[in-house]
């Protein structure tokens, strides 16, 4: 197994480019599948969640070539293959249910997909999926297969455009509607839809595609059915949350990284935040440039939540950045009721971190009266002391990697395949800002850590048997 060793106490300084987005590029993948014409794709990151997801759109038939020096990605899927994802890629992301929406308009076969993974943050039911896509005129069923399940879908009386009112602005939900409705009858409108960046890359792609697709300023998104589509050429946009990562590194280290492509726009409620906490940022023509500017101040208070609000991926980093705060902050999650996992081992490194089970926010959310742990207080500022790791997440990883930074003393961090999954280069940027870090190679029975899941295992497999790239 690799780890990375990582001895803090070194303030981050120089440059780093942010690669493409993850949560684009995955997605712009799976809408090409809606057409039978080529599609070429620059500022591709070269990360584990791109390598999963060309292995799943090669299993039902698209021809990839990939330069992962260049970033340059050409593919075509001329006809598909099958319509049947096996049941190994069912706990390599969150792609896969994905596939309905993109397929129902292109095959009249049943398209059988496996049970969907990723991180273990919450739950992220797929219901708003179902209950949208079926609304389109999609017939879908649950069946259980072998030791896990997987969902039966089929439109063999072709789709048709409708009213559809999504109960909670889902990312996915929007993003599956959005896909079937390209090739529905008529024209589909998706209220309350998600409005995140990533979807808006998702619209821009697919009107280059051929889609009639607009986006209105009340969460409204129209799309007239078409099945005529042409080659397209796309540019991903930079990934925000690599970019925040970066820039909240850089501050809490008391450092100065220029971050090359992260852009004003898609990070305005998160610049916001940096502001009040005393953390100093300048917006150039091609990056921000963030920076410590004096000692940081608490008493920020914190809510995640959907686009425009604060990305619940930046909420792990920057209670790492709140522990080198003075005083008392408050952060209430509202978008994943079990993200605050992480922050038992940040208080092993020192970090003084109180969970609560109610909304300690302007708003009760949906997790209010209930069990989950989505609301916590955080005092700084407060040393930390380095430790033994083993990476439970994506996004609690940098959050990890970053108290490596700040702590005395050096951490030795396992489980980086969920770091791979969303970081390109990571310890060779560490290093390029200063940081003291090495990646290598050890034998597993050396580290201490928890057996990795049934779901870990799914995820490594799927990588293992990916057939190589031209």
């Amino acid at each position: 197994m690799e780890i990375l060793k990582i001895t803090g106490g070194t303030p981050l300084k120089g440059h780093v480019k942010a690669a493409g987005a993850k949560n684009a590029m995955t997605k712009l993948l799976v809408a090409s599948l809606l057409s039978d014409k080529r599609c070429r794709f620059y500022n591709v990151p070269n990360i584990g969640d791109v390598e999963v997801t060309v292995a799943l759109c090669q299993e039902i038939g698209m021809q990839v070539e990939w330069d992962r020096q260049a970033g340059v990605m050409e593919v075509i899927t001329r006809e598909l293959k099958t319509s049947y994802i096996p049941q190994r890629f069912s706990g390599a992301n969150r792609i896969p249910i994905l596939m309905i929406g993109a397929l129902l308009g292109r095959t009249d076969e049943d398209i059988i997909i496996p049970t969907v993974g990723g991180c273990n943050i919450g739950s992220r039911s797929v219901d708003f999926h179902i209950q949208a896509l079926e609304k389109l005129g999609a017939n879908i069923e649950y069946r259980g297969m072998k030791k896990e399940g997987a969902y039966f879908a089929h439109a063999h009386n072709g789709l048709k455009g409708t009213v559809i009112n999504l109960s909670y602005p889902s990312v996915g939900a929007t993003e599956n509607t959005i896909l079937a409705g390209v090739t529905a009858r008529g024209i589909t409108v998706i209220k309350n839809a998600a409005i995140e960046p990533e979807i808006v890359e998702l619209i821009l792609f697919l009107q280059k595609l051929g889609a009639i697709i607009t986006l209105d300023v009340d969460r409204t998104i129209r799309i007239q059915g078409t099945r005529r589509f042409h080659e397209v050429e796309h540019t991903v946009i930079p990934d925000r949350i690599e970019a925040a990562s970066w820039g909240m590194a850089a501050i809490s280290s008391k450092g100065r990284v220029f971050v090359e492509g992260a852009q004003h726009l898609n990070m305005v409620t998160f610049l916001n935040k940096i502001r009040e906490v005393g953390g100093g940022f300048d917006v150039k023509s091609n990056g921000i440039e963030f920076y410590y500017d004096g000692p940081l101040q608490g008493g920020l208070h914190l809510e995640t939540d959907v686009h425009p609000g604060f990305m619940t991926d930046w909420q792990q980093p920057f209670v790492v950045l709140l522990t080198q705060a003075q005083g008392s902050s408050v952060v209430h999650e509202t978008v994943y009721e079990n993200r605050f996992g992480y922050t038992e081992t940040l208080a092993e490194m020192g970090a003084d971190i109180t969970l609560f089970r109610q909304c300690l926010g302007g708003k009760q959310c949906r997790f209010a009266s209930q069990s989950f742990c989505h609301s916590l207080i955080v005092k700084g500022a407060s040393p930390l002391s380095a430790k033994n790791i083993t990476i439970p997440d994506l996004r609690a990883g940098f959050a990890y990697v970053m108290a490596a930074v700040l702590a005395t003393g050096t951490s030795t961090i396992s489980g980086l395949q969920f770091l791979d999954r969303g970081y390109e280069n990571l310890a060779h940027k560490l290093a390029k800002l200063g940081v003291d870090v090495v990646r290598e190679s050890v034998d597993e029975k050396l580290i201490k850590a928890p057996m990795p899941t049934a779901q870990d295992k799914l995820r490594l497999a799927t990588l293992a048997e990916m057939p190589a790239l031209n």
